[in-house]
This record gives structure tokens, C-alpha cells and sequence, in this order.
């Protein structure tokens, strides 16, 4: 099986599983009902941005969201890097490489991206369903990070570290590819109680 083919099945898997209609989906990502009809059938190549908002109405981040499901029968510690998902976002072409093993259940997960010179991806989540805590570490290039109304130019070498808001903005202003390391993290959202 392809990775499309992987990714298409497993959006639909988890849409089934917490017994979601496409309307329904529809509903808490903001991703039109034809949209993730057209991602399931594999008709369409959808963009991070669109994934991100999927997978946030699902409550699984997006890394968990492209790891590709484990046929082993046990839980593997390795992740060989022939075995490691790659996808490319179609509409900035920033590609991702899921580090850490699919079948071992960590709080942490790892990808590396390479994100191409002069691209912006933004990730829009009005209502996001989990805490997702980030790292990044900046190993080449350079990066500029909007996340709500704080700013950060990022030099290779530099670590960022952030709780994913409303609205995130990556940016390369460079003219080389950048190429950092996430490190993840998912909580449940922290209500606030009435005083």
C-alpha cells in the first residue's frame, strides 16, 4: 500500500472509530465535507494546513496523524530509516520524516522537516481539541516562527520551544532549505473553572 493510500485510510479509520460522520468531521475541523470525502477516496493530495485541522478534530497530532499503522505484532523500539514515513506537503513542498517508531507508544514524537527557501505553511486550529507541546531545534538554516502575536527569528543552532495556539506561521526567508528537528508532546486541554 502507498502512503496516500496509507493516509487516506487511516483519516477514515479514525473518523470511524470516534463514530464521526463527514458532516460531523466537517464541523469540528472547518475542512469541507467534500474535501475529506475527496482525502478518503484519494482523489485529492491535501495540504498540512488542511491535515493539521484534521487531525486536531481527531485529537491525534499531526505526526501521529502520517505515521503509517504497524503491522508487527508488538511494539518495535527501532525505527529503521528505510521503514520511516516521508510525505511532502503538496502546496510548499516542506517534507517531513516521521523519526520516531510507529508501534512504540511514547508522550514524545520526532520528525525532521526540510522546508524549501522562501516557503510559508500556516496552521489555523480556532478550536484545537489538544495541547500540543513543540520543540523545534533549528540544525540548518533559518526560520521565522509566528505563533498568535509573538515573533521569532530562528539560526541554526537555536531551540524554540512553544504550546501550538489558535494560529502558527513557518516561514523560510532564507535562500537555502532549512532543516530542523520536532520533538512533540500531547495533553489533554486544560479547562478553566469558573471563580
Amino acid at each position: 500500500m502507498d502512503f496516500d493510500a496509507a493516509l487516506s485510510a487511516r483519516i477514515r479509520a479514525l473518523r470511524k472509530a470516534r463514530a464521526f460522520t463527514l458532516d460531523q468531521l466537517a464541523d469540528l475541523s472547518g475542512v469541507s465535507r467534500s474535501m475529506i470525502s475527496l482525502i478518503e477516496r484519494q482523489e485529492t493530495s491535501p495540504t498540512a494546513a488542511v491535515l493539521n485541522k484534521l487531525a486536531d478534530a481527531l485529537g491525534v497530532s499531526l505526526p501521529t496523524l502520517l505515521a503509517p499503522e504497524s503491522p508487527a505484532p508488538a511494539p518495535q523500539p527501532v525505527a529503521r530509516v528505510a521503514d520511516q514515513a516521508v510525505w511532502t506537503d503538496p502546496g510548499s513542498g516542506y517534507v517531513r520524516r516521521q523519526l520516531s517508531p510507529a508501534s512504540w507508544r511514547s508522550p514524545i514524537e520526532l520528525v525532521e522537516l526540510r522546508f524549501p527557501a522562501g516557503q510559508r505553511v500556516s496552521f489555523d486550529n480556532p478550536t484545537r481539541s489538544i495541547a500540543i507541546h513543540q520543540q523545534l531545534w533549528l540544525l540548518e538554516g533559518e526560520m521565522a516562527i509566528t505563533a498568535g502575536d509573538q515573533h521569532w527569528q530562528l539560526e541554526a543552532g537555536d531551540c524554540l520551544a512553544m504550546t501550538l495556539g489558535d494560529r502558527v506561521v513557518f516561514h523560510n526567508p532564507g535562500q537555502h532549505e532549512a532543516r530542523y528537528l520536532l520533538a512533540l508532546s500531547t495533553s489533554p486541554l486544560q479547562t478553566r473553572s469558573a471563580p
